[in-house]
Order: C-alpha cells, then sequence, then structure tokens
C-alpha cells in the first residue's frame, strides 16, 4: 500500500505540475480572449437567462436552471469549505487571489464546456439527452481524437467514487462524529438511505432535488458567511492586503503556519479552484447536456454563472472569513479550519454551522456526481450499466463514510487533473465552434438559437 502511495502521489506531483496549471489557465485565458471577455462582460445577461430558465425552453430533460443547480450541488460542496481552508493553509493567504484568477478564466472554460455539450450531444437508448466531454469529442472532432474521449469517460467513471462519493461521505461522517457524536457507520446509513432514494429517479429527480435544496444552502452559507465578515470588518483591509501581497511574495512563518512560497499559493490557489468549481474538468457539461435549452449559448450563458458563484462568491467568503478571523494562523487546516474561523467569530454556533453546511455541501455533491459517473459509465458501457451503477454507487457510500480516506483524496485529486486534460486538449480543439456560435448568437440577438432549433 505503501509503494502504491508513493507511486500515486508521484504522478499527482506531475499532473499537477506546472505544465497542468498552464494548461488550465492557459486554455481558459486562451478561450476568455477569444470570447472578447464576454463571460465576464454578460454576467448581468446570464443571471437575467437563469431566472427565465426556471421552466424549459427546448428540448431535454430538466428545466436550464436545474441544469445549472445539478451542477452547483457537484460542485458546492467540500471544496468550498475543507478547499479553500486547505489552499491557505499550504499557500497562505495568496492561494485566495489565484483561486480567483481561475474563476476568472474558468467562467470562459465553463461557457466553452457547456456549449459544447449542448450542440454536440445526442439522445441515449432511453431516449434521454446525453452529453459531455466524450461525446463532443466523438461527434465533434476527427476519428482520431476517439481516444480521448474513451480516456475522459474512464477516469470519470473512476475518480466519481472518489470526488464525489468517498471524499463526501467521509467529510460528512467525520463532521457530525466530532461535532454531534454521531457514529460514522449510522451516517453511512442514512447518507445511503438518502442518496438511493434521489438517484434511483435519474436525472429528472436529481435535478428537482437540486433546484430546491441548491439554493437555498448556498444562500444559508453565504448569510452566515457575510455575519462572520461583518463582525470582522475591521480586518477584512488587512486580509484583503495579506490576498494580493502574498499572491506575489513569499508568505513568511507565522503562528502555526509554516510559511509559503509563491509558487505554493499559485499551485495549491489553481488546484483547489479547480477542484471547487471543476471549470476545465468536464463534469459540469455533463449535466448542462440534459437541459431544455433554446441552444447551446443560451445553455453556456446560465453555465458560466457556476464558476462566479461558487469561487469568485461562496469560496472569496470562506476565505476572507479564514483570513480576517486570524484562524489561518492557527496551524489548523481543512474543514477545521474553516470551522474554527467561524467559531472563533460566532462562538457557540459557527462550528455548528459548518458542520451542518459542510452534510448539506456534501450530500448534494453525492448526487451531482452520480449523474456524472452514471453518464461516463454510460458512454464505456451502454445503458445496461445505469442501475448496476447506482447500486454500486450508494453501497460504496457506506464505505466512504467508514474508511480512512487520505488515499482516496490523493486519488481523486490526481484523476481530477487528468480528466481536464482530454477535455481541454478537445475545448481548444473546438473553439473555433464556440467563437462561431457566440458570434452568430449575439449579432442576431439570440435568434440564430430558436432558428436552429427550429430546423432540428
Amino acid at each position: 500500500m505503501e509503494a502504491l502511495n508513493s507511486a500515486v502521489g508521484w504522478i499527482n506531483g506531475i499532473v499537477w505540475g506546472p505544465l497542468m496549471l498552464v494548461l488550465i489557465l492557459g486554455v481558459g485565458f486562451f478561450l476568455q480572449v477569444g470570447l472578447k471577455f464576454m463571460p465576464i462582460l454578460k454576467i448581468g445577461t446570464g443571471f437575467s437567462l437563469l431566472f427565465k430558465g426556471r421552466e424549459g425552453q427546448g428540448d431535454g430533460q430538466i428545466s436550464p436552471f436545474n441544469a445549472l443547480m445539478t451542477s452547483l450541488s457537484a460542485t458546492i460542496g467540500t471544496g468550498n469549505i475543507a478547499g479553500v481552508a486547505t489552499a491557505v493553509f499550504l499557500g497562505g493567504p495568496g492561494a485566495l487571489f489565484w483561486m480567483w484568477m481561475t474563476a476568472l478564466v474558468g467562467m470562459a472554460t465553463k461557457y466553452a464546456e457547456a456549449v459544447c455539450a449542448v450542440k454536440y450531444r445526442e439522445k441515449d437508448e432511453l431516449g434521454n439527452y446525453v452529453g459531455g466531454p466524450m461525446y463532443y469529442i466523438k461527434n465533434g472532432l476527427d476519428a482520431k481524437w476517439a481516444w480521448l474521449g474513451f480516456a475522459f469517460a474512464l477516469f470519470g467513471a473512476v475518480a466519481a467514487f472518489g470526488i464525489g462519493n468517498g471524499v463526501q461521505a467521509n467529510g460528512v461522517a467525520q463532521v457530525l462524529e466530532s461535532n454531534f457524536g454521531v457514529n460514522t457507520s449510522v451516517t453511512g446509513v442514512i447518507l445511503m438511505v438518502l442518496t438511493a432514494a434521489v438517484i434511483l429517479g435519474g436525472i429528472t429527480r436529481i435535478g428537482a432535488v437540486a433546484g430546491k435544496l441548491v439554493p437555498f444552502m448556498a444562500i444559508a452559507y453565504i448569510i452566515a458567511g457575510l455575519l462572520v465578515l461583518l463582525l470582522n470588518l475591521g480586518n477584512i483591509g488587512n486580509a484583503l492586503s495579506l490576498v494580493f501581497t502574498y499572491a506575489f511574495t513569499p508568505s513568511a512563518a507565522e503562528g502555526g503556519f509554516a510559511g509559503a512560497a509563491v509558487w505554493a499559493a499559485i499551485r495549491f490557489g489553481v488546484a483547489r479552484g479547480v477542484f471547487s468549481n471543476e471549470a476545465g474538468l468536464g463534469s459540469a457539461p455533463i449535466a448542462h447536456a440534459a437541459a431544455e435549452t433554446k441552444g447551446p449559448v443560451n445553455q453556456g450563458l446560465i453555465a458560466m454563472l457556476g464558476t462566479f458563484i461558487d469561487t469568485i462568491i461562496v469560496c472569496s467568503i470562506t476565505g476572507l472569513a479564514i483570513i480576517s478571523s486570524g484562524a489561518w494562523t492557527s496551524g489548523e487546516s481543512g474543514a477545521a479550519l474553516t470551522s474554527l474561523a467561524f467559531e472563533t467569530t460566532l462562538p457557540g454556533i459557527g462550528g455548528s454551522l459548518i458542520a451542518v453546511a459542510l452534510s448539506i455541501f456534501a450530500f448534494t455533491t453525492i448526487l451531482g456526481w452520480s449523474f456524472y459517473g452514471e453518464k461516463c459509465v454510460e458512454f464505456l458501457l451502454g445503458v445496461k450499466s445505469l442501475i448496476p451503477y447506482r447500486v454500486l454507487w450508494i453501497v460504496m457510500i457506506y464505505f466512504g463514510a467508514t474508511a480512512d480516506l487520505g488515499f482516496i483524496w490523493l486519488l481523486a485529486d490526481t484523476l481530477n487533473a487528468m480528466m481536464a486534460i482530454p477535455n481541454l486538449i478537445a475545448l481548444a480543439l473546438l473553439s473555433p465552434i464556440v467563437f462561431k456560435l457566440t458570434k452568430e448568437f449575439f449579432a442576431t440577438g439570440g435568434k440564430s438559437e430558436e432558428a436552429g432549433t427550429a430546423a432540428e
């Protein structure tokens, strides 16, 4: 086991090395420039379409709103609480700046992913729309690139059990045991039952649950976080100064904080940013492909909001709460660090708030990633694999809740990067199509998509 750990750790160091960071930021920046920074300039348009998208307006299984909520159910999770804290612990306050940069270029990436997902989606044997990187590689690129789609689906199917299942279940079990004394086995069983009640109904039920639970949990966490920031208002200016200063200069050791080089701030900021918002990972377009939308650009404008909401809003609140409260020098890491920041500011209730938030966030991530994983498996093995996969998914929740997941965390982090590689290559190759569809959409005031839908 030690040899396996070392081997995966070695691979992790390579796939999350300079080349990967250049690939993620480089492709995102290339798309942002090619789109003339439209994803940033049209945030208001995206929110307007999101509001209108509560009802479906085209072919698909779920409304555009619920497609985004399904995507957010998978992204707003442990990454927003434990991931941000880990980035600050390992990379210093400057890591938050690089999370922001990842998000700003990631909005273009997420937009392009959704555009391609809807453009190249297809119907499966059950009559459901399916899409995502494996399908836009298959239907949008030459046959010589087919292996990339297979690689993505394989990495995604396996990675889902780590990032979307074991890690999440373990996070819930640990936080409920430490805060409320709930046995991990009990948590495992409860999570299995709740998950089974939702995912056995497929994307329609997942989307319906996500459409109600995600807005509630996100707004509740944002309000609690803003309260923490309000109570630490006098420290916000200094916290922002630390973020911008340590993004470009090494952060010195302070208290329980060991100090960090600029490279650490960049590496952990980008890595945890991607872990949190999943821009470039290729997971979110799997959900957006099922949307009842007028066309690719409509859904892309809604999809890009996922990165903005997840990182620019939710992760910023967590990061600034940790830094402004002074908890970042405590030596704590992960969810315990975020919990300490909230408990320090809101004695008696802060820690419990984080425990409850983490539990709900992680549960919805389990739901979202169950859909991502099963679509990857369906691509590889066909629709006959769906029910066995769902059953296996439910069973593995118990294992995740009760096991020591140090190795699973490492494996999930590694497979995340390996999912991103084929997806980012495909996005770069398909970028001319994305730029063309976007130009036509805005040149015709969106009528190009209505015409396209009618023609189909």
